[in-house]
């Protein structure tokens, strides 16, 4: 696989639009830690980490609105590839729509969002943006 954290976003997205509840995803490091991020921010119900395999898997529970049955994820785009990296400085982070949304970077305090990296003053490569 070229890009595992591509496959980790279209797997979120594929079960989004089949309204599944809890989705499996082959973990890594960074995809637990983009995991990690996501539920922080509200945007999956709960996670858990499967290590009884050689690998390991992800164990994602997805979030749904009750009443509209919209999920909390309306959006997910990956920005750097493995073709085409994209570093941001702290002075240069971008706001995924004006705020409302979040950009998930790789920086040297870990995985954070966007907000996290300006409180912090730290730039890094841009992973995804989700809102």
């Amino acid at each position: 696989m070229t890009d595992p954290i591509a496959d980790y976003l279209t797997r979120l997205r594929n079960a989004i639009k089949a309204r599944h509840r809890i989705v499996e995803i082959p973990a890594s490091n960074i995809k637990k830690e983009i995991t990690k991020v996501l539920f922080d921010k509200g945007y999956i119900q709960n996670y858990k980490f499967d290590d009884t395999t050689v690998q390991g898997t992800i164990k994602i529970a997805l979030k749904y609105n009750p009443t509209t049955k919209q999920s909390a994820i309306v959006k997910l785009e990956r920005i750097s590839k493995p073709g085409l990296r994209k570093y941001k400085g702290a002075g240069e982070l971008p706001r995924v729509l004006n705020g409302l949304g979040i950009s998930i970077l790789s920086t040297s305090k870990g995985v954070i969002t966007d907000k996290e990296a300006r409180v912090l003053n730290v730039g890094g490569e841009v992973l995804c943006h989700v809102y």
